[in-house]
């Protein structure tokens, strides 16, 4: 496996990389709310502990208790550094996330997907200094959960519910001036890469350099003087004096650019960052899907991101490799990531792998003005901090109407999708963008249809009843394609949810499958590939088979909740073409 030049083990924003960081993943002191008062809480003597970053709910947190708390407490020490400003970042926590350091106040967060980053500097009065993390989740359905539960117990395709921190507490220290924003957006049209940036104290005497290289060799040079709070420089790829020519990324081919930003306040060196990028173009034209100019057919997989002994968490970034290297295996060259926003180091490794990926938000189950201001904040924080990864490639809103429950007729709750997909869209021109995968699309880049048909020439024929017809034509049942007032513009098509086919002896009692389930791995097989010739002949422009893995009771996945296996891999990727 090829690493970028800047890759450091288990570092948790591979974007942006510093050399002076502290993992603090690990065993806390620990409370459930009910146990401890806040004043017991702030002195950081809680009488449990907990391994960081799993949730109470898993195994690996050494809890491993299932009922609903809407209050938790953390506490662990952290260290002051001479000289240095200390910046402590939580990758992600649900849902309302206060920080206190030595009992003073250091912030509050509100979502569960984005991440927290605080400058705790001015309150650290010590070697050692006590950081108390306070979680609160009230377990209402209009918190943006995703799969979460809301109910005491699990149901229907919601499972145990995930509570406060869940994602690397982490520290890096800086000087005061430093770079704090990246954004970087290559164009194949321009063989260029332009660089936004922004540092913590602007002036006309701070200057970002970048120096870019390709396979140890280095390539260009360039400068801007961040004496704003944005600041904007295009790196030309010019071959035209080299022998060499531009690499484009792609899943057969993910080539990648390092970058080496350095920092200067008045000629001296204040910050060095290690960055990334990958050169590539992934956009809908007509009908179909283009990746560098080349029609690209996505075979996704849906994936939940579980895992038995840890829930959302990656117990490791060896499992994160595991599950692309799986699925690649089985013939399919990326995933939807299905109600969760991943650890950002599984972009990481989809980038140098090449692997393609969906990000989605969470859903709510909720509708009201305070809902469309919070999925707001957090959607846009979700696309700002993943934008970098070459191996996103499109960005889902909303899914099956979750949270817009009324989004067929109800213009506000059109509104809000279509509004969401414009506001991605002002962030990122460059991807397709989603607003309401399966049906009642409002304005979107690619039509995404789910059907759980079992029998694929009842599949194709279903298909072909809705082929002919836009707003008018059904679905699923009363589910329509779109909501009322929009229609099909000839954008490419992909079914984003089908098969889902289960073996009967493990769908018993609460766990479940789609429709009748299989009893052998010859009837599985069978199954499986008759859906995917059936979608080979429909005039589609690719699929997503649900799913990757069995997720607590659903067990509808190719592999068994632990990664093993249901059937060979290869008859799976021999029965994956089209």
């Amino acid at each position: 496996m090829k690493h970028v030049k800047c890759y450091i083990p288990e570092y948790p924003r591979p974007q942006k990389v510093r050399s002076d960081w502290q993992n603090l993943n690990g065993a806390w002191a620990f409370a459930f709310g009910e146990d401890v008062s806040e004043k017991e809480a702030l002195t950081g003597k809680l009488p449990m502990s907990i391994r960081v970053p799993f949730s109470y709910e898993t195994e690996l947190s050494g809890i491993n208790r299932h009922e609903w708390h809407e209050t938790v407490w953390y506490a662990h020490t952290v260290s002051a550094k001479a000289g240095k400003r200390a910046i402590l970042h939580i990758e992600g926590a649900d849902y309302i996330t206060t920080v206190y350091v030595n009992g003073a106040l250091a912030g509050k967060h509100e979502g569960a997907y984005s991440r927290i980053s605080l400058d705790i500097t001015s309150l650290l009065t010590k070697e050692e200094n006590m950081l108390v993390i306070r979680c609160d989740d009230d377990n209402h359905p209009s918190r943006v959960r995703g799969k979460q539960r809301w109910l005491r117990e699990s149901f229907g395709c919601w499972y145990v519910q995930t509570t406060g921190i869940y994602k690397m507490v982490w520290m890096e220290y800086v000087n005061d001036v430093y770079l704090t924003d990246l954004k970087i957006t290559p164009s194949i049209e321009t063989y260029s890469a332009e660089f936004e940036v922004s540092v913590s104290q602007p002036a006309d005497d701070v200057e970002v350099r970048f120096a870019i290289s390709y396979e140890g060799e280095k390539l260009f040079t360039t400068s801007v003087w961040a004496n704003e709070i944005d600041n904007t420089v295009t790196v030309k790829l010019d071959t035209s004096k080299r022998s060499w020519r531009v690499d484009v990324w792609g899943p057969d081919h993910p080539c990648l650019y390092d970058v080496d930003i350095t920092v200067y306040k008045n000629g001296d060196l204040t910050d060095t960052v290690g960055s990334y990028f990958g050169v590539r173009d992934y956009r809908t034209s007509g009908n179909q899907i283009l990746l560098n100019s080349g029609n690209f057919y996505p075979k996704l997989l849906l994936d939940q991101g579980y895992w038995p002994e840890s829930g959302v968490t990656p117990p490791s970034e060896e499992a994160i490799i595991k599950d692309i290297e799986l699925c690649k295996e089985m013939g399919f060259n990326g995933v939807r990531k299905h109600q969760k926003v991943e650890d950002e180091r599984y972009f990481y490794y989809a980038d140098i792998i090449g692997f393609t990926v969906w990000c989605e938000l969470p859903s709510n189950h909720w509708f009201s003005d305070s809902c469309t201001q919070k999925i707001t904040d957090e959607w846009l924080k979700i696309v700002r901090q993943n934008y970098n990864h070459p191996s996103l490639v499109t960005w889902v809103v909303f899914n099956e109407s979750w949270g817009v429950l009324n989004i067929a007729n109800n213009a506000r709750q059109q509104n809000l999708a279509t509004g969401l997909y414009y506001l991605t869209k002002s962030i990122d021109p460059m991807r397709p963008v989603v607003s309401n995968d399966g049906w009642e699309h409002t304005v979107s880049d690619i039509l995404t249809l789910h059907h759980y048909e079992q029998n694929g020439e009842r599949l194709f024929r279903i298909y072909q009843d809705i082929l002919c017809q836009t707003e008018g034509c059904s679905l699923s049942g009363a589910r329509k394609p779109y909501a009322k007032g929009y229609s099909y513009g000839g954008q490419p098509i992909i079914f984003s949810e089908f098969g889902g086919t289960a073996y009967i002896a493990d769908a018993q009692n609460e766990c479940w499958g789609y429709g009748v389930g299989v009893r052998n791995d010859e009837e599985f097989l069978e199954r499986f590939g008759g859906l995917i010739q059936a979608i080979g002949k429909m005039n589609i422009a690719g699929y997503c088979y649900t799913q990757v893995t069995d997720v607590e009771h659903e067990v509808n996945g190719l592999l068994q909740a632990d990664r093993t296996p249901k059937v060979p891999l290869e008859e799976i990727r021999k029965r994956n073409k089209v």
